[in-house]
């Protein structure tokens, strides 16, 4: 049995048993010639083999341009064969070079691409692999023998190599059977000598590595495939010839520029001679094509459930689709997104007659340019599908369809489209589209396409497509539908907020509202100010529970309630408890409706009610749960009001209590809710400190304030809605109020309306006499008919507002009625009623008071 070649020319020769002629000691085989190239075409690596080939040391050669190397006449061609490499993973041809004494060598070259550490990018490393120089035969092959062990199908190939021992020329079908099942093996097989270098390779090698045996021979797996994987596949080789037996692997080397593939299982096993020493390595791959396409469908689709949706941008999730499905299952992919979603049930089974619109929103390609780029276009492009194309059939349809690019329907889209057609043309040979619909609607289609892929797409890929597809719509419907709630929600906020700050002359304010930035949507927070009676201004700030449109309908009708319970000027604590109540029979209506959190009626909302009257410069204040207020002193202090927490409304059967302070005239009161202090990147005291800091800095207007304590708290947008209110103290001084003590005697009415009178002309409004006489006459008459002493009346002039008000003891209310033909009395109020521009009652302690306020001219 005749031994294996150790090197490219070397014939097989029989054993020492084995009679034969002599023959020559083939020479020592040299090194392959190794170089490596930058992008710019200059030699920054030269071996001992590239310098044993053509002659030239390191010294004249390194730094150099590659294209000296060329010989004169194919330089033009040699320079272009460089730059075709430059672009490409990997570059193989027929080059000739030049010695360095002057004589031409034509070499098969096989180049690869690999990245540099430092401001070169990109290296083109160069291998020299076998040739023979021009005239002349490689040496230590006889003139007429065949180089590397013969030519497939020849008596000569193999005959020795993987021969059952038989002489030359007896049995030689079996010689030839022999190297046939090497050749078409339905494997991948490779024979490798004792100094690691390639002697053989089967079809099936060839076909996966797309390089042929003779550039391929001489070589080391690692220069044929540079990649980690080919390292350890040669150092496994090394310990199968040291003696270590077969050897297996759960990968193999792939195409240069492509890396490993998981789906192969390679062995090694040693080749030996009739004495048992091991002289060879065969290397057999098998590829378990359909596990690992399942394998890797399953991994690619768990994969897809992490990275697509990440965000509610509607672009940026058909981006992730194109993402994961380039490369791992298309060579290309493109998303386009209807310029107006359809909606509706099953879809019908006939594509409309009209061409269909939409956005090219994602495109992904594993080129930088060619097919993909050109013919998937760009994100943001128009695109137009012909009526009967098959992405109007299959969107008609609901569900993906393969084609090939021979496929008529294809065929005819490329005479209608131009972008098809380019397509077609192109070097894509199978295609998917696959409509995107979630819920009933369809929104758009995705288009896969292979290139690079020798296989076609297959109904397993197709199933694939769809699921990741769907993914995709599904998380673009429910961003859309996020979107619409969010809209929806934001106007129903922004309409159930104030508008404007209602004129009153007790407090300047000035507000911020900022709704929360995360998913979640907006929430229930808001503010609120109510003007009441006798100058005083009521303040409200409150949270609702939850967020969306449920948490802003809430909040509406909390709100509207306020409003309702401060018309009748109860005080801060019985305010909170007739909204407590109000919570509790929310959530009992909604209880049996809705289990979800969000449809509690409000329960664990919280709110901050205060009333400041600019006369008494008193403010009473009473909260549920909320924040407590902070309160700036004009010196600059800054401190919060000890206002008793009180629990959130909703809880019931629990009390509140009003808190009162005095406040100095120009002080600063801030109401805020707890989305102000909720920060993701300080703890509650700095938070604290940034708010106080930013209180206490003077300011000329209350919106500097407001931006001030915003910039200083915010980093970035609140994870929780924020309501800020904050409010200067004013003060009606003495000169704007007269009171006067009556007593109970019919007699004093009379004295009341002198007095008012008077206080008027000193006021310069005697234009507002006749109907602040009336008011005066007919609210002292009832105190003096149906209330108790004391008795007072007391005038309050603003700026726009004149405002009579008279205090009795009693705790009766008047009410107005409608007075009979006949009737002696009951048409006084009805007159207020008329006369003035509002009144009302509002009760204390002890004893209740009657005003009525009118409004002043202009003039």
């Amino acid at each position: 049995m005749e031994r294996l070649p150790t090197h490219p020319g070397e014939r097989p020769h029989e054993s020492d048993a084995s009679p034969g002629p002599a023959r020559t000691a083939p020479p020592t085989p040299l090194p392959p010639a190794t170089a490596a190239v930058d992008a710019r075409g200059i030699v920054t690596e030269w071996s001992e083999g590239a310098r044993q080939l053509l002659g030239y040391p390191p010294s004249e050669v390194v730094g150099q341009p590659a294209a000296r190397l060329l010989a004169d006449d194919a330089g033009t061609a040699g320079a272009a064969a460089l730059r075709d490499a430059a672009g490409r993973e990997r570059w193989s041809g027929t080059v000739a070079l030049r010695h360095r004494d002057g004589r031409r060598l034509r070499r098969e070259l096989l180049a690869h691409r690999r990245t540099a550490e430092g401001p070169v990018t990109e290296w083109l490393v160069v291998s020299a692999v076998t040739g023979t120089p021009e005239g002349q035969t490689p040496a230590g092959t006889p003139e007429g023998e065949a180089a590397g062990g013969g030519t497939p199908g020849s008596e000569a190939a193999g005959s020795g190599t993987f021969g059952s021992g038989t002489p030359r020329g007896e049995a030689a079908g079996s010689g030839r059977l022999g190297e046939w099942a090497f050749r078409q093996a339905p494997c991948v097989m490779a024979v490798f000598d004792a100094d690691l270098r390639l002697v053989r390779a089967n079809a099936g090698m060839e076909q996966v590595l797309s390089l042929t045996e003779d550039q391929m021979r001489g070589l080391r797996l690692p220069e044929i495939v540079p990649h980690p994987v080919s390292d350890e596949t040669e150092a496994k080789m090394r310990r199968v010839l040291e003696g270590g037996g077969p050897q297996q692997l759960r990968a193999g080397a792939g195409p240069a520029g492509t890396g490993a593939n998981d789906g192969w299982s390679t062995s090694l096993v040693p080749l030996e001679d009739p004495a048992g020493h091991v002289r060879a390595v065969c290397l057999a791959a098998h590829q378990r094509l359909q596990e690992h396409l399942a394998r890797q469908r399953m991994l690619l689709l768990s994969e897809a459930s992490a990275r697509i949706g990440t965000t509610a941008d509607s672009g940026r999730t058909a981006q992730e689709l194109a993402d994961i499905a380039v490369p791992g299952l298309a060579d290309f992919a493109a998303v386009d997104l209807l310029d107006a979603p359809r909606h509706g049930g099953a879809p019908s089974p006939a594509a409309p007659a009209r061409p269909l619109a939409a956005t090219r929103t994602a495109v992904r390609s594993v080129l930088d340019d060619g097919p993909a780029a050109s013919t998937a276009g760009t994100a943001g492009m128009k695109t137009l599908y012909p009526a009967l194309s098959p992405v109007v059939r299959c969107l008609a349809q609901g569900h993906g369809a393969l084609y090939d690019a021979a496929d008529p329907d294809l065929l005819r889209w490329a005479r209608q489209d131009p972008g098809t057609a380019r397509l077609l043309g192109s070097t894509t040979h199978s295609v998917m589209v696959v409509p995107m619909r979630a819920h009933g609607a369809t929104l758009g289609v995705a288009l896969f396409g292979r290139h690079r892929h020798a296989e076609p797409f297959e109904a397993d890929d197709l199933w694939l497509a769809e699921e990741l597809t769907a993914k995709a719509a599904v998380s673009i419907h429910t961003s859309r539908r996020d979107s619409r709630e969010h809209t929806s929600t934001m106007t129903l906020q922004r309409s159930l907020l104030p508008q404007t700050l209602p004129d009153q002359g007790a407090l300047d304010i000035a507000t911020r509202y900022l709704p929360a930035g995360t998913r979640a949507g907006v929430g229930g927070d808001w503010f609120d100010v109510i003007p009441l009676s006798g100058a005083r201004v009521a303040l409200v700030v409150g949270d609702v529970v939850g967020h969306g449109i449920r948490a802003s309908a809430t909040m509406g009708r909390l709100r509207t309630a306020v409003r309702t319970l401060a018309d009748v000027d109860l005080p801060p604590d019985e305010l909170l408890t007739h909204l407590d109540d109000l919570v509790l029979h929310l959530s009992a209506d909604e209880s049996g409706t809705d289990d979800t959190a969000e449809s509690a009626g409000g329960i664990g909302t919280t709110c901050l009610y205060a009333v400041y009257d600019p006369v008494s410069r008193r403010c009473a204040l009473a909260r549920a749960g909320h924040p407590p207020p902070a309160a700036v002193t004009p010196d600059g202090a800054v401190r919060f009001l000890d206002v008793p927490a009180g629990p959130p409304l909703g809880l019931g059967g629990l009390p509140f209590e009003t808190f009162e302070t005095e406040l100095p005239e120009g002080s600063l009161l801030a109401l805020y809710t707890d989305g102000l202090l909720a920060a993701r990147d300080h703890d509650i005291d700095e938070a604290l400190d940034k708010m106080f800091a930013a209180l206490a800095r003077p300011a000329k207007t209350l919106d500097t304030v407001c931006d001030r304590v915003l910039t200083a708290m915010l980093t970035h947008r609140p994870d929780d809605d924020i309501a800020l209110l904050v409010a200067r103290t004013r003060v009606l001084h003495a000169d704007r109020v007269a009171a006067w003590d009556l007593a109970s005697d019919p007699a004093v009415v009379a004295r009341a309306r002198k007095h008012a009178t008077e206080q008027l002309t000193a006021w310069g409004l005697d234009d507002a006499a006749f109907i602040t006489e009336l008011t005066v006459s007919e609210l002292v008459t009832n105190a003096i008919r149906y209330g108790r002493p004391p008795i007072q009346l007391r005038l309050i002039h603003e700026d726009s507002t004149l405002t009579c008000e008279v205090f009795d003891s009693s705790s009766t209310a008047p009410h107005m009625r409608r007075a009979r033909t006949f009737d002696e009395g009951g048409r006084g109020l009805l007159l207020v009623g008329q006369l003035a521009r509002r009144w009302g009652t509002r009760h204390a302690l002890t004893g209740k008071t009657v005003w009525a306020e009118q409004s002043l001219s202009p003039g």
